[in-house]
This record gives structure tokens, C-alpha cells and sequence, in this order.
């Protein structure tokens, strides 16, 4: 069984709707559809009804719908055991991130690290937005970089690093694109490019929802990846909030950083599992990140 077909037929069977599905899964309507048929051809049953209106699970479809998600779940959670086993074994500390994970600072950190544990390696993993602890939430990583808030933050130990104000991101023809600095108020109105809506209070903040005195956001486009990101502000689909920081590592054609005021500045921390408390590498990883900060 393919994994794939099962998290295909998973979106499906929660949007109720191919296209959303692909969406969500960021490939096309069609390769949704080629998955589904195959999915059907293995299990030998239809698992939908198509209408107009969009798909509906038949009776041998909720069966398979009812057990999808805990078998999906189990997949997950083997194969994150797995890859703790085999990094453990060779000495590698896996670090989860999302975008530029502690700026400029990574690499010094990752060089302290070494002279701590010069017998280890730093292997970096780069997350999508649709999980904003980079790995943490299952396993795939010891230890990451992140930005704060993020959801479920109160169950993780986590120690700030530093914080850095915020700017709004525009593309080059916007008619406040000249700007010196744009109050943040005047940005209500504008469509904003966000993280997906599961993120939670992650994509609250970067949509400063709490510092728009009641009036709701407008979204102009949702992405997962920095890229899709950018190249849906440049394309003019909207706007976006962003670490200062984005001026120095995300500067291309298309694009105008603006110093923004009335809103927080963002947080940079280093996040991991209580249960690593007394783990040497994941110890020794988090005081490299104090004493880099701290120099």
C-alpha cells in the first residue's frame, strides 16, 4: 500500500470536494483523481459517489474513512521512531526549522554545538507552515529553531533567543511600496498572504489579528513554503507581515520590505521535548544557542 493513496483519499474524504482536495495537497485535480481510482482498483469497492455538488463516501468508503486517520497516525509515529533510532546510532541531532531559523546566528550555533559535541553532526530540516513546530510535534526532529508563538507552544520547554521587529512585505508596484515606514493600520483593508488556517494562533500572529482592534483580515492567498510565499506577494494575490530579518534573506525583483509600526516585535526561540531535559546533545545544542545569543 502506498501511503500516498491513503493521505489523498484522507483530503478527499474531509473536503468532500476534488479540487479543495488538491488544494490542500498541493497537486492537480487530475493526479487526485488518478490516485482515487487507484486506491478503488486495490481495495475492488467505489469509495465515492460523484455529483455535481462534489463527492460523497459511499458505505465501503466510510469504513475505510473511519480507520484512515489511525492508520496514517501509527505510519507516522513508526517512521519518526525509526529515524530517532537511526540518528541516535549515528550521532546526528537532528534541528528543525521554518524559514530562517535563528538568522544569521544558525551557523554559529551549529559551530558551538560541535565544539560541545565535536563528535556530532547538525543535520537541519526545513518545514513547511503547516507545521509550525518543524518536526517537533512528531518526532522527526530533537530540536528546533522557531518563531513564537506557535500552537500548542505551553506543552514544550522553550527559551528565547532573541526578538526583532516586524515588516510588511509588498509588491513593488503597491501604492505604499515608496514608503519610509506604514502604520499598521492602514494595512487593515489589505488582502493578506497567510498560513494555512490549521496553524492556529501561528497564523494569528503573523496576521496580527489580536492588534486589529476587531476588524477581521481579508486573505488574499494561502501557501505553505517561503517561496510560494513570496512569489504570491510579488504576483500581487496580497500582502504579509514578516521578520525584519526577510529584508536580508528573501530580497528579489518583484518585492519591497517596509518597516511596519503598531504591531509586537516576533520572537526567535529554541524549542524541545520535556523528556530531553537530561539528553546531552539536545542540552548541549540549547546552551550553544544561549551562549551565541549572549556573545
Amino acid at each position: 500500500m502506498d501511503t500516498r493513496l491513503l493521505r489523498c483519499f484522507a483530503a478527499v474524504a474531509a473536503e468532500g470536494n476534488l479540487t479543495r482536495a488538491a488544494e490542500q495537497l498541493f497537486v492537480s485535480q487530475p493526479a487526485v483523481t488518478k490516485q482515487i481510482k487507484q486506491l478503488e482498483a486495490l481495495v475492488r469497492a467505489p469509495l465515492f459517489t460523484r455529483s455535481h455538488a462534489g463527492v460523497t463516501l459511499t458505505e465501503a468508503g466510510c469504513s475505510l474513512a473511519s480507520r484512515v486517520p489511525a492508520l496514517l497516525a501509527d505510519w507516522d509515529r513508526l517512521i519518526a521512531e525509526t529515524r530517532t533510532a537511526a540518528a541516535r546510532g549515528s550521532r546526528v541531532l537532528r534541528v528543525g526549522y521554518i524559514a530562517s531559523a535563528a538568522n544569521e546566528a544558525t551557523q554559529d550555533i551549529i559551530a558551538a554545538f560541535s565544539r560541545r559535541k565535536p563528535s556530532w553532526r547538525v543535520d537541519m530540516f526545513q518545514s513547511s507552515w503547516s507545521d509550525p513546530t518543524a518536526g517537533l510535534d512528531t518526532n522527526i526532529v530533537d530540536v528546533a529553531l522557531l518563531r513564537l508563538p506557535f500552537p500548542g507552544q505551553e506543552a514544550w520547554r522553550v527559551e528565547l533567543l532573541f526578538s526583532e521587529p516586524r515588516c510588511v512585505v509588498l509588491p513593488s508596484m503597491h501604492p505604499f511600496a515608496d514608503r519610509e515606514k506604514i502604520e499598521f493600520r492602514d494595512l487593515w483593508d489589505e488582502p493578506f498572504v497567510s498560513a494555512p488556517e490549521e496553524t492556529g494562533r501561528w497564523r494569528d500572529y503573523w496576521l496580527a489579528s489580536d492588534e486589529r482592534h476587531g476588524n477581521q483580515p481579508r486573505i488574499g492567498a494561502v501557501t505553505e513554503h517561503p517561496e510560494d510565499w513570496l512569489n504570491a506577494i510579488a504576483n500581487g494575490y496580497g500582502i504579509a507581515l514578516a521578520p525584519e530579518s526577510a529584508a536580508r534573506f528573501y530580497q528579489r525583483p518583484g518585492l519591497v520590505f517596509v518597516p511596519v509600526v503598531g504591531v509586537s516585535k516576533t520572537q526567535v526561540g529554541v524549542v524541545w521535548n520535556p523528556r530531553d531535559d537530561e539528553d546531552p546533545a539536545v542540552q548541549a545544542f540549547t546552551q550553544s544557542c544561549s551562549e551565541v545569543v549572549r556573545r
